[in-house]
């Protein structure tokens, strides 16, 4: 639901009722993981997606009747072996989908405002479990406090603790929120306090992650496009004024005319990188590349990549060494950096930059497809349906 943020706020602040299809389980080759959402007005209006086109009619008609009822609904959408084109996933994958009425005030409501403005935030929900509290939902701020409650009485659960479970929900919300992942959180009896597990979907939704290209060269050009167009906040780095401007980089968040080992450490120092910060050195001049890397081969972050040919680096490895880089840092660093396309172009080299960086964040090999056998969506770290809770 926080991926589609900023058009469900501005619905919010129009009046506008609407319902919010979300993915809350998955199994098999499902095309979208929790939390992607599609959402509908009164006037018929959506947004979103929760299937890349498999189940949208169905959805779509669910939010319509969300709409009237003003229930939540808990559906599951499946392959069909009588027909593989009827209501169902062609690709042989199954997801359950929550569709929750979305209304003046709220919980949601905050959440989605908080999104939409690039807050750090997590949505709580209860999508598994006693029917009474299904669709009850929880906002966590990173400091893990919390909006919200998880309401009673529960019919039959005499011994139920909303309170407790409140507490275990946003423990695992502002952990998750820490990490800048959603999932699906299995909690057992003891913890639901209510005598059945429950689970819950901790939506985040934090501010872009980072990618600082260092080297203000054709290649930047249309790297920096397509870290814009892969969501990243993208800074432009150089030393040199003439080449580092706005004027040539308009798609850049930032253009810093710094040293770069320099911005590197400012921007650690003011708490800017984290372990989601892409760090690209496209600048193949070792006055450069030697300060720099040596700092950047030590931070905490998801990914260092230097330009260059197989002879530079070789001398660039060489030259780190000799500035006291262990044989384990050096490790890190994708040299030459990029993935074997055959690129010749700018556009082509982006390319295979991005498709090393999307491997190297979702896990992938980044073989073709085709003859292999690895799966075709991956998650790390990903739960699977509702109700799978130990």
């Amino acid at each position: 639901m926080l991926d589609i943020a900023a058009d469900l706020a501005r619905w919010c602040a129009e009046g506008r009722p609407f319902a919010v299809a979300t993915v809350v389980g998955t199994s098999g080759s499902a095309p979208r993981g929790p939390g992607a959402a599609l959402a509908v007005d009164a006037a018929g209006t959506a947004v979103g997606s929760v299937s890349g086109g498999c189940v949208e009619g169905a959805v779509y008609e669910l939010c319509r009747e969300v709409l009237e009822t003003g229930e939540v609904v808990l559906e599951s959408f499946g392959y069909s072996d009588e027909d593989a084109f009827a209501v169902g996933l062609t690709c042989g994958g199954e997801i359950d989908i929550l569709v929750t009425p979305v209304t003046a005030g709220g919980v949601l409501r905050t959440a989605l405002a908080a999104a939409a403005q690039g807050e750090a935030a997590a949505v709580a929900r209860v999508v598994g479990g006693p029917a009474a509290l299904v669709g009850q939902a929880l906002l966590v701020r990173p400091d893990g406090t919390y909006d919200g409650r998880f309401a009673g009485p529960l019919p039959g659960l005499p011994d139920w603790d909303g309170a407790a479970l409140e507490r275990t929900a946003a423990a695992e919300a502002a952990a998750l929120l820490d990490a800048g992942r959603t999932d699906t959180v299995p909690v057992g009896a003891a913890g639901a306090r209510c005598g059945e597990p429950v689970t819950l979907l901790v939506e985040v939704s934090v501010p872009a992650p980072r990618m600082v290209v260092f080297g203000a060269i054709d290649f930047a050009h249309a790297l920096v496009r397509i870290g814009k167009f892969l969501g990243y906040r993208v800074t432009l780095c150089d030393a040199r004024p003439v080449f580092a401007t706005a004027r040539r980089f308009p798609e850049a968040d930032e253009v810093a005319v710094r040293w770069p080992h320099e911005y590197l450490a400012d921007a650690l120092a003011a708490g800017e990188l984290d372990g989601r910060t892409v760090l690209c050195v496209l600048t193949h001049d070792p006055k450069f590349d030697v300060p720099l890397l040596t700092a950047a081969l030590r931070l905490p972050v998801a990914y260092v990549g230097a330009m260059g040919s197989r002879r530079t680096h070789l001398d660039r490895n060489r030259r780190l060494r000799e500035a006291g880089v262990t044989d384990l840092e050096l490790a890190r660093l994708r040299s030459p950096i990029g993935l074997d396309l055959g690129a010749r172009s700018p556009e082509e080299v982006a390319v295979s930059i991005a498709g090393e960086i999307v491997a190297a964040r979702r896990g992938g090999t980044g073989v073709p497809l085709t003859g292999a056998h690895t799966p075709i969506h991956r998650e790390r770290g990903a739960a699977g349906r509702i109700g799978d809770v130990a």
